[in-house]
C-alpha cells in the first residue's frame, strides 16, 4: 500500500511540475515547416554557428502517428537544449520532414534537408524509407540516427545507428519471454511477408522458439494488398489450437484482428512488439477489445519520474499521450547531444567530419533516458538495453 501511495503522489507532483521542467524551455520560434504539415524548430541566435538536425518521417499517412509523435518529441528537446545552453554552447535547428511512410518520398526528404544544410538526421522513422536513407546518408557519410527503424539493414553502414531494438533482437526477445513466463502451449503467427518490420521479427521469433521447443502450431501470412480480412488466418490458428497468438506487425492490422477474433469467439492471448503501441488510439476501435494484450515495448509513460514527468508536459503541449515513437525521438535528441559534447564537436565542421566525431563518440557514451538506462552502442549501431514487457490493463498500457 506504502508503494502505491508513493507512486500516486509521485504522479501528483510530476504532473504538477512538468510544464517548468520539461516544456516551459520557451517558444524558440517552433515553426510549421512545408505544407504536408511538417514542423522546424529554430535555434536561439540569427547569423551564428547552429547545429542543424535534420528529421525525416511520416506526418502523413496510416503511419503518421509515429512520425508526429517523433516529430513533436524532438521539438521539444530541441527546444530544451537551447533554453539550457545548447550543445558546447551552441544553438540547435530542427527541421522535419514528411515521408509518408515511402521510400521515394524519403529520399526526397533527405535531399531537402541537405539542401537546407543539415548535419544529421533523426530518421527515417519507419523501416522502408529508413534503409533508402542510409543509402543517401553513407554517400554524404552524414550521421544517421534512426529513433524506431527495426529493420537490419537501416544500420547496415557504419555512419548509421538506432535508438530502438533490431527486428531480430524483437523477435528473439519475445519468444524468450513467452517461454520463460508460461505464456503458451501452442503459439499461431500473423505476419505481414510483405514488409520488412514483420518479416524480420517473425524470422528471429520461429529461431528462437525452435531452440525453445515453443511449438508453433500456425504461421500464415499477409501482404500490403491484403490486410483487410483475416478470417482464414484466424480459422487456422483456431482449429490447430493456438492459445496464443503472435502478432509482429502493426497496431492498425492488429486492430482488424481482435475485431475478426471477438466476432468468431476466438479468445486466445495476443502478443507483438513495438508496432503494436498506438492500437488504444485507432479511431472507432473498440478498445475493450485489446484488454489483456501484450507487447514489448521500451517505454511506459509511469515507469519512473522521467517517464511521467514527459508524460505530463507531452500532454500539455499537444493534448494527447506520448506512445514509445514519442520516447525514441526525445532520446534521439539528447543522444547526439551527449555524443557531440563527448567528441567535443563544433558546427562548423564539415557534415563528414562532425559524422566521424559522433561515431567515435556514440561508443563511448553511456546514456541514460526515456527508454531504458545505461544504455550503450556498438560499432555496429545497435543498442544495448533491455526491453520492457507491457500489457494493457483496464484501458491502459501498464509494465508486467
Amino acid at each position: 500500500m506504502m508503494k502505491k501511495c508513493s507512486k500516486l503522489a509521485n504522479i501528483a507532483v510530476v504532473s504538477a511540475m512538468a510544464v517548468s521542467m520539461w516544456a516551459g524551455c520557451g517558444s524558440s520560434a517552433a515553426t510549421e515547416g512545408t505544407a504536408a504539415g511538417t514542423g522546424g524548430t529554430e535555434g536561439a541566435s540569427a547569423g551564428g554557428s547552429v547545429f542543424r538536425i535534420g528529421g525525416i518521417g511520416p506526418t502523413t499517412g496510416g503511419a503518421a502517428i509515429y512520425g508526429i509523435a517523433v516529430m513533436n518529441a524532438a521539438r521539444m528537446a530541441v527546444d530544451k537544449i537551447n533554453a539550457t545552453g545548447g550543445v558546447n554552447g551552441y544553438p540547435v535547428e530542427l527541421n522535419f520532414q514528411d515521408d509518408g511512410h515511402d521510400a521515394e518520398k524519403s529520399v526526397h526528404a533527405y535531399d531537402t534537408l541537405k539542401d537546407w544544410g543539415a548535419q544529421m538526421i533523426v530518421g527515417a522513422v519507419t523501416s522502408t524509407p529508413c534503409i533508402a536513407v542510409a543509402q543517401k546518408s553513407r554517400e554524404d557519410n552524414m550521421f544517421q540516427l534512426t529513433p524506431s527503424g527495426t529493420a537490419a539493414e537501416c544500420v547496415q553502414y557504419d555512419n548509421a545507428f538506432r535508438v530502438c531494438f533490431a527486428d531480430p533482437e524483437q523477435g528473439t526477445e519475445a519468444a524468450q519471454y513467452i517461454s520463460e513466463n508460461s505464456l503458451a502451449a501452442k503459439v499461431a503467427v500473423l505476419y505481414d511477408s510483405s514488409d520488412v518490420y514483420s518479416n524480420g521479427i517473425y524470422e528471429a521469433f520461429a529461431k528462437e522458439a525452435g531452440a525453445r521447443n515453443l511449438e508453433i502450431v500456425s504461421a500464415e501470412a499477409f501482404t500490403a494488398d491484403r490486410k483487410t480480412d483475416f478470417s482464414v488466418q484466424l480459422q487456422k490458428a483456431k482449429n490447430a489450437g493456438a492459445d496464443l497468438v503472435f502478432l509482429p506487425i502493426y497496431y492498425t492490422e492488429a486492430s482488424l484482428i481482435l475485431i475478426q477474433a471477438a466476432a468468431m469467439d476466438y479468445t486466445p492471448a495476443f502478443f507483438g512488439c513495438d508496432g503494436m503501441d498506438g492500437i488504444l488510439g485507432v479511431e472507432n476501435f473498440n478498445t475493450s477489445l485489446a484488454e489483456g494484450l501484450m507487447f514489448l515495448s521500451p517505454f511506459v509513460t509511469d515507469a519512473n519520474t522521467d517517464t511521467m514527468a514527459f508524460t505530463a508536459a507531452y500532454e500539455e503541449k499537444f493534448g494527447e499521450t506520448p506512445n514509445q515513437f514519442a520516447a525514441d525521438g526525445y532520446d534521439a535528441v539528447f543522444i547526439l547531444k551527449q555524443a557531440l559534447e563527448a567528441g567535443d564537436a563544433n558546427p562548423d565542421m564539415s557534415v563528414s567530419d562532425l559524422c566521424e566525431a559522433i561515431k567515435g563518440a556514440i561508443t563511448r557514451i553511456e546514456f541514460d533516458g526515456l527508454t531504458g538506462t545505461d544504455i550503450t552502442w556498438a560499432a555496429n549501431g545497435e543498442p544495448r538495453k533491455l526491453p520492457i514487457a507491457v500489457k494493457i490493463q483496464n484501458g491502459v498500457y501498464t509494465m508486467m
